[in-house]
C-alpha cells in the first residue's frame, strides 16, 4: 500500500513539475466545421503521392534578406528523387567554395531525418542533431526543419476547411505535434498547412508558437513550366518576429532524371557529385 502510494505521489510531483503544453485553437476557414473524413482523405492522398513523384535536379540561389542589413546570395544545387518511404532530396550550399560548402541529405516522410557533411571540416557524414535541425543554414532563416518537414506526417490534425493563399483555393490543416517532439521543436506548438486543391502541393505552412502567434511562414511565391511540368520557382522563408526574410529561387532545372540511387545514401554525402548533361539543363529567367 506504501508503494502505491508513493507511486501516486510522484506521479503528481511530475504533473505538476511539468505544465501542460499549449495546443494552438482551431481556426476554421469556412461556415459550417468543416467534413474532418474529408480531410483525411485529402492528407492520406498527398502523402501517398509525396512531394514530387520524378527525378529531378535544380540550381537555385538562397538570397538572405534581413530587414536591416546588408542582402547577400548564396548559390545551391539540388538533386531530388523518391523511394518507398518518400522522398530524398541532396543539397549543396556555396558548392566548390573553400570552407562555405556544405552538403545536406534530407529525408522527407514518416520516418524524416536528415544528414550533412562539411569539406575539408568533417572526416564523415553526420546525421543532423535535434539542435542542429534549427540553425540557420548558411546564415539564412531556413532550417532543416524547414525542408525536412516532419509536421507533414503528424497524425493528429484538424481540417480547417478551405481558403484561398494567393488567389488559388487551399485545403487548410492545423498539425498538432506529438508529445516527444524533439527538444529544437518545442517552441512549436502546430503548424498550419495549406495545400492546394488542384495539385495537392504545399503552398504555404505557418509554424505556430505560444498563444497562436505565428513564428515563421513559408510561401511559395510562383511557378514555372519546365518540360511539361510544372516546378516550384521561388518560395519565401519569413520570420514573423523580425520581418527577415530568405527567398529560394530556382535559376536552372533538369526534370526526368535517372539518378542512381547510390546518390541518395548518406554515405556518399562527403563524396562530389556532378550536375546532369548542361543540354538537359533548362535555365530559367527571372
Amino acid at each position: 500500500m506504501t508503494s502505491v502510494v508513493c507511486l501516486f505521489c510522484a506521479l503528481a510531483a511530475a504533473s505538476i513539475a511539468q505544465p501542460k503544453r499549449f495546443r494552438p485553437s482551431s481556426d476554421y476557414v469556412q461556415v459550417g466545421k468543416p467534413d474532418q473524413e474529408e480531410g483525411r482523405k485529402v492528407l492520406q492522398t498527398f502523402r501517398s503521392h509525396g512531394l514530387y513523384p520524378g527525378q529531378h535536379y535544380l540550381e537555385f540561389t538562397l538570397s538572405i534578406l534581413p530587414r536591416r542589413g546588408e542582402e547577400r546570395s548564396v548559390p545551391g544545387r539540388l538533386w531530388g528523387t523518391h523511394d518507398t518511404q518518400g522522398n530524398l532530396t541532396r543539397i549543396v550550399l556555396s558548392p566548390g567554395v573553400p570552407g562555405q560548402e556544405t552538403r545536406l541529405l534530407v529525408r522527407i516522410g514518416p520516418k524524416s531525418a536528415a544528414w550533412t557533411f562539411t569539406p575539408g571540416k568533417d572526416s564523415s557524414v553526420q546525421p543532423l542533431s535535434s539542435a542542429a535541425l534549427f540553425e540557420p543554414l548558411a546564415g539564412s532563416d531556413v532550417t532543416a526543419f524547414d525542408l525536412e518537414m516532419p509536421f507533414l506526417y503528424w497524425d493528429d490534425f484538424v481540417f480547417e476547411g478551405v481558403s484561398k493563399v494567393r488567389g488559388r483555393p487551399a485545403h487548410v490543416f492545423l498539425m498538432k505535434p506529438p508529445a516527444n517532439l524533439i527538444p529544437g521543436a518545442q517552441k512549436i506548438t502546430g503548424v498550419r498547412l495549406y495545400l492546394d486543391t488542384e495539385y495537392s502541393a504545399v503552398v504555404q505552412f505557418q509554424e505556430v508558437g505560444a498563444d497562436d502567434s505565428p513564428i515563421k511562414t513559408m510561401s511559395t511565391l510562383d511557378l514555372k513550366k519546365v518540360d511539361d511540368q510544372w516546378i516550384v520557382k521561388s518560395i519565401d522563408y519569413r520570420v514573423e518576429e523580425t520581418r527577415n526574410k530568405s527567398r529560394f529561387t530556382v535559376t536552372a532545372a533538369a526534370e526526368n532524371q535517372e539518378f542512381s540511387p547510390a546518390l541518395f545514401e548518406p554515405a556518399v554525402l562527403a563524396e562530389p557529385i556532378q550536375a546532369p548533361a548542361a543540354s538537359s539543363i533548362t535555365k530559367i529567367g527571372p
